[in-house]
């Protein structure tokens, strides 16, 4: 595996959407825009690092590490994102290491040939995944792994091809070996319907998080973050964060996420053709109005 800053999509193994060297600092930034509680970002920072200090030189038989970590929590709340900053952050933990982030496409392996998900997901973990680790500290991020590690006991074999079963079991295996053979990998999976994970590669997470729904506070920080970062372009915008109506604006966010808040701000630029020509004209009016809007489309017009 070349160490490069990023590979051409076409050199990569199927599987692998994409391959860059660690640590790289738009990575940073998407750690810091994830606003979450201080707490849970420093033990999900420090349960990545402990992976790479740890799993070297203490037998599994002591403290059985699989090197995963399952960040789960409604769509929108910035999983993805925060495994992307977290590898960014765990290799900057290491000065000099050269760490590469793999970020794997599980959709791509599946197939409706029998037995070629199972061949596609054990190619793509015993030769790619490992040549990555024997190359040096990778850090693989396994987006929606349900669809990789569907839940077993939920699937009928009458409704369901025997192939998604083999290709969980197969995922499972292939845990276990790189696990015994490469304690400088580390998975961190997301999924949005951990229900729809199989209890068994739940069990073998050193560490399932919960990526909540932002509070109060988190959506005024949010909402503040992304006026802030409008007003780099459109200065008016800037101002409106110390309105008397920006709490209001705040409160009515709570309920949506991450996402959502932010989308809301573009929804409030489009609210006329006289925003959408110059969005700097926008008002803490206009995005009120907005927020009530996305979050009574979330709530099906309910209070």
């Amino acid at each position: 595996m070349r160490h490069m800053a990023t590979i051409d999509p076409d050199d990569l193994p199927k599987g692998i959407q994409r391959s860059r060297a660690l640590p790289d600092a738009q990575l940073g930034a998407l750690w810091e825009s994830i606003i979450l509680e201080e707490r849970l970002k420093g033990q999900l920072l420090s349960q990545a690092v402990l992976n790479f200090t740890l799993r070297g030189k203490v037998d599994r038989s002591v403290i059985p590490l699989h090197g995963v970590i399952l960040l789960v929590g409604p769509p929108g709340t910035g999983k993805t994102s925060l495994a992307r900053g977290l590898a960014h952050r765990t290799a900057e933990s290491f000065p000099g290491g050269k760490f590469r982030l793999l970020e794997v496409e599980p959709h791509t392996l599946t197939s409706s040939a029998m037995g070629k998900t199972q061949r596609a997901v054990s190619d793509l973990f015993s030769q790619a995944i490992a040549e990555a680790a024997m190359a040096g500290p990778t850090i693989v991020l396994l987006d929606e792994v349900e669809t990789l590690a569907a839940d077993r006991s939920k699937m009928s074999l009458d409704a369901n091809p025997i192939d998604i079963h083999r290709a969980t079991d197969a995922v499972l295996v292939q845990l276990d070996m790189l696990a015994d053979r490469h304690p400088n990998l580390l998975f961190v999976a997301t999924s949005n319907f951990p229900q729809a994970v199989d209890s068994a590669f739940t069990s073998r997470c050193d560490l399932v998080m919960t990526v909540p729904l932002p509070d109060r506070a988190a959506c005024g920080l949010i909402l503040k973050d992304c006026l802030t970062g409008l007003s780099r372009t459109y200065p008016a915008i800037g101002k409106l964060v110390g309105t008397p109506q920006f709490d209001r604006c705040a409160a009515e966010c709570v309920g949506l996420d991450g996402r959502a808040i932010r989308k809301m701000v573009a929804n409030a630029l489009a609210s006329s053709p006289r925003t959408a020509m110059n969005p700097g004209q926008v008002t803490i009016e206009d995005i009120l109005a907005a927020a009530k809007a996305a979050k009574a489309s979330r709530t099906g017009g309910k209070p």
